[in-house]
C-alpha cells in the first residue's frame, strides 16, 4: 500500500498482491477494465482498493473464454466506480447467460466435428470423403429426411407395397438438438449405407415380397400387428429352441416348427392363393419369407436409423432366423414325433458312457501341442482349436441346461490360452451339473425331453468329434470300445429320421468298411469318409 495514507495501490502492488503480471494489468487498465483512481505527480497510475476484487472478476472471465469488451460492460454496469450511467450494459448474469450459449454451440460443433474424424478413423475413410461427411453432418433435419426419402422412392419405385413404403417413409433420422457422438457417427454410416446398390436391391426385394403377401382387405393396422406378434413369435421360439440345445434337424424340432407354422398360417388367409393348413406348401412359402426378409443389409438400416433417434435397436434376428430356416429345409412336412427316440434310456448307462468318452478323448485332448491347433479335421471344415472349442461348448451347454440357466454365447472363445485345461474343467464341471441338479431324472422343454437324452446327445457329439479329433493328429480312432456300440444305437434312434438337408446337423450318411469299429461306424453314419 502507498505510504502517502491514501491507501492506493501501485500497478507494482497490485501485482504482486493478484500474481499477475504488470504487463497484463496495465493492457487491462488501458482497455478499461481497471481504470486508475488517482496518478502521482510523476503521472505513475494509483489504484483503488476495490481493485485486487476487480482483477479477480475480469481473471475469471477471461479465464471462461469471455472477451474483453463483454466483460467491460458487464463491469461498468455491476461496479458502482467507473459507471457510465447508461444502465444499457448487461449484468454478469445475463452475460453469463449469454456465453453459455455461445460455449454449448461450440460444444455441439466441437462434437460433431469429433464424431467425423471418428466415423474417418473408423470407416478408413480416403481424405476426399472428408469434406462430403463433415457436410452430411451438418444437414438440417428437412435434408436429413430428403435423403432417406428420396433413398425409398427411388428402391421402391414401381412396385405396389404402400403399407411397406409408408412404413419405410414414417420412419426418419430425426437427430436430437443435442446429440451424442454415437448418434452423429450412426447418421454418417447411414447416409452412406443408403447410397450403396446392394440395400436398394434388398429393400426392392422386400417390398415385393410385401407386395405379394399384402392381404387383399381389411384393416392394413391390424394386419400389421398381427405379423409383428408372429415375427416375435418365431424370434422368442427360435432363441429358445437354441438355448434349449435343440438340433433344428432333430426329432424335437418339429413340433415347434408345427407351432410356428400354426401361427403364420392366419396371416396368409387374403394373400394370392393362401395355404389352408400346414403342409409341404405352406412351410415352403413360409421358408421363402424368411430366407427374402432374411437381408443383413435392412436389418443394419433399422439399428443405425434406431440408434440416430435414440430409440431402443431391434431385436436381433440372426440366431432366430438360422435355426428356423434350418428347422424348416429338415422338416419340410409335418409328422407326428416319434417320441421313442425318448424312450429307453438308462441314466446310469448313459452316465457311464460319458466317462468313458470323456475318459478317451481327454486323452486325444492332452496331446494336442500348441501347433496342433491349425490342424484340418474331417468335420465343417473346423480346425482343430475350432473342434476342441466347439467340443468344451457342448459340455457347457449341457452344464448351464442342468442348471436352468442355457447359455447363449455360442460364438464366444470357450477354449482360452489354455485347451488342456479348458477341456478337462468343461468336463467335471458337467458331471458335477448332472449328477448334483438331477437332470439324468428329469425332463425338459414344452416337450419333456429327458435329461437323460439331452446328455445322451453330448455323448454322441463327444465320441464323434473325438473320433475327428483322433483322424486330424493322427491317433487311433477306435475310442469308448466298452460305450461306444450303445452311443451309435442311441445316435441311430435320436437322429435317424432326421432329414440331411442343407442347414442339417450331419452330412448324407457314408459307408463304413467292413469290421469298422463302433466309432467309425458312428462317423459313417453322421457323414464322415472313414474309408
Amino acid at each position: 500500500m502507498n505510504e502517502d495514507g491514501t491507501g492506493l495501490l501501485t500497478i507494482g502492488e497490485l501485482a504482486g498482491l493478484t500474481g499477475l503480471p504488470v504487463k497484463t494489468i496495465r493492457s487491462w487498465s488501458d482497455q478499461d477494465l481497471l481504470p486508475p483512481a488517482a496518478r502521482t505527480p510523476a503521472g505513475y497510475r494509483l489504484y483503488g482498493p476495490d481493485a485486487p476484487a476487480r482483477l479477480e472478476i475480469v481473471r475469471s472471465l477471461r479465464a471462461l473464454g469471455i472477451g474483453l469488451a463483454a466483460i467491460r460492460s458487464v463491469l461498468h454496469r455491476e461496479l458502482p466506480h467507473g459507471l457510465n450511467g447508461t444502465g444499457g450494459s448487461p449484468s454478469l448474469a445475463e452475460t453469463a447467460a449469454q456465453w453459455a450459449d455461445a460455449l454449448d454451440a461450440q460444444i455441439r460443433t466441437l462434437r460433431l466435428q469429433s464424431a467425423v474424424l471418428r466415423s474417418v478413423a473408423a470407416r478408413g475413410s480416403a481424405a476426399e470423403e472428408l469434406p462430403y461427411m463433415t457436410e452430411l453432418a451438418r444437414l438440417s433435419a428437412r435434408e436429413r429426411r430428403l435423403i432417406i426419402t428420396d433413398f425409398v422412392e427411388d428402391a421402391l419405385d414401381g412396385v405396389d407395397a404402400p403399407a411397406y413404403r409408408s412404413g419405410l417413409l414414417a420412419a426418419t433420422p430425426d437427430l436430437p438438438d443435442d446429440p451424442t457422438p454415437e448418434q452423429i457417427g450412426a447418421w454418417l454410416e447411414l447416409a452412406a449405407l443408403v447410397r450403396e446398390p446392394e440395400l436398394r436391391a434388398a429393400l426392392r426385394r422386400l417390398a415385393e415380397q410385401s407386395a405379394r403377401t399384402a392381404v387383399a382387405a381389411g384393416d392394413p393396422a391390424a394386419q400389421e400387428q398381427a405379423a409383428r406378434r408372429v415375427a416375435e413369435l418365431l424370434r422368442v421360439r427360435g432363441e429358445g429352441a437354441v438355448a434349449a440345445g435343440i438340433a433344428p434337424d432333430s426329432p424335437a424340432a418339429e413340433p415347434v416348427v408345427a407351432e410356428l407354422v400354426a401361427a403364420w398360417l392366419p396371416t396368409q388367409t387374403g394373400t394370392a392363393d393362401p395355404p389352408a393348413e400346414d403342409g409341404p406348401a405352406a412351410r415352403a412359402r413360409l421358408l421363402e419369407q424368411l430366407e427374402t426378409a432374411a437381408e443383413p443389409l435392412v436389418e443394419r438400416y433399422w439399428q443405425l436409423l434406431c440408434a440416430v433417434t435414440g430409440r431402443p435397436a431391434p431385436p436381433r434376428w440372426d440366431t432366430a432366423g438360422t435355426w428356423t430356416t434350418a428347422a424348416l429345409r429338415a422338416h419340410p412336412g409335418p409328422y407326428e414325433l416319434d417320441r421313442s427316440a425318448f424312450d429307453g434310456t438308462d441314466p446310469d448307462r448313459v452316465l457311464r458312457a460319458y466317462e468313458e468318452v470323456t475318459r478317451d478323448v481327454a486323452a486325444l485332448v492332452a496331446a494336442v501341442r500348441p501347433e496342433d491347433l491349425a490342424l484340418p479335421t474331417p468335420c465343417a471344415g473346423w480346425t482343430v482349436r475350432q473342434l476342441l472349442d466347439h467340443m468344451v461348448w457342448e459340455n457347457l451347454m449341457a452344464t448351464s441346461i442342468a442348471e436352468d440357466t442355457p447359455r447363449a454365447d455360442h460364438t464366444a472363445d470357450h477354449l482360452g490360452d489354455d485347451h488342456h485345461a479348458a477341456f478337462a474343467d468343461s468336463v467335471s464341471a458337467a458331471r458335477t451339473a448332472f449328477t448334483g441338479s438331477g437332470m439324468l431324472h428329469r425332463t425338459y422343454g414344452p416337450y419333456e425331453a429327458p435329461g437323460a437324452m439331452i446328455v445322451q446327445q453330448v455323448v454322441v457329439e463327444l465320441l464323434a468329434h473325438g473320433w475327428d479329433l483322433a483322424r486330424a493328429t493322427g491317433a487311433p480312432t477306435a475310442l469308448a470300445p466298452e460305450s461306444a456300440e450303445e452311443t451309435l444305437a442311441a445316435a441311430y434312434r435320436i437322429y435317424g429320421a432326421a432329414p440331411r438337408t442343407e442347414g442339417s446337423s450331419f452330412a448324407p450318411e457314408r459307408p463304413a468298411p467292413p469290421g469298422a469299429g463302433a466309432a467309425d461306424r458312428l462317423a459313417a453314419f453322421l457323414g464322415r469318409d472313414v474309408a
